[in-house]
């Protein structure tokens, strides 16, 4: 009798078991869902640091928010150089609240005419010992190459890593028009792709790495990309310059 009570008692909990994603297999050819921001930071998921809507995970660097020039619309993260002007609105490159080390960063921007910005990574959010994001994380340069004066300088056009690498001139598109681009980060392996080109592909962490480094402009900077893991950023250098479907995954 006391037998079929235990029998009894796990048939009725196994029947009324609340079914939930964890309970249910996915297929292996179905392609994982894109999380929210704020939700399911686990290795491997897609996850949106923009949600188009709002500016949640993002602040200013070294603020408690993010500047009002920054703006939201049409699913599109844009910095509003006039406002930031004209109503003396907050800018600054944002910094968002999740750090990554070995990942895979996807997302479009496109530029102003004459524009400059960037795509920071591995940025170190402390203010008190650092004063901007640039001087720890490097970055994949955003530019318009045929307006800037930047682009007359070798690995300061768009796709380089700038100032330490520079890739083919020829993946970015005209300004104002969308540029799909790709950062991949992975166990001393760094990689970066432009409009499906890769323009940048490198090792990192090793003498070569260094040796960049030490040639370049931000080799009086002792914390500048030692970290191989940190937060994105974007940056405000002044110009107008738009962001979406910006995503991430943990590798």
């Amino acid at each position: 009798m006391t037998n079929l009570l235990w029998i009894t008692a796990i048939a009725v909990a196994l029947v009324s078991a609340p079914v939930t994603k964890k309970n249910l297999s996915t297929s292996a050819n179905e392609p994982a869902a894109v999380s929210s921001t704020r939700t399911n930071y686990s290795k491997g998921n897609w996850i949106k640091l923009f949600d188009g809507k709002t500016t949640n995970g993002w602040k200013t660097y070294a603020k408690d928010s993010i500047g009002g020039a920054w703006k939201v619309q049409d699913g599109v993260l844009y910095l509003n150089s006039k406002a930031k002007k004209e109503q003396k609105l907050g800018g600054g490159d944002i910094i968002h609240e999740k750090s990554f080390g070995n990942f895979h960063l996807k997302l479009e921007w496109k530029i102003s005419q004459n524009g400059n910005s960037g795509i920071i990574f591995w940025a170190q959010n402390d203010p008190a010992k650092y004063k901007a994001v640039w001087h720890t994380g490097p970055e994949m340069q955003v530019l318009d190459n045929g307006g800037h004066p930047d682009a007359k300088i070798r690995k300061h056009r768009a796709g380089d890593l700038y100032d330490l690498i520079e890739g083919p001139d020829t993946a970015v598109k005209p300004v104002g028009e969308w540029n799909k681009t790709e950062i991949i980060a992975k166990d001393g392996t760094l990689e970066l792709k432009l409009n499906g080109v890769t323009t940048v592909k490198t090792t990192y962490g090793d003498e070569i790495w260094y040796s960049l480094i030490g040639n370049s402009k931000f080799k009086t900077m002792p914390a500048f990309a030692r970290t191989f893991s940190g937060h994105i950023a974007l940056q405000d250098h002044g110009d107008d310059v738009w962001f979406r479907n910006i995503q991430i995954r943990e590798l």
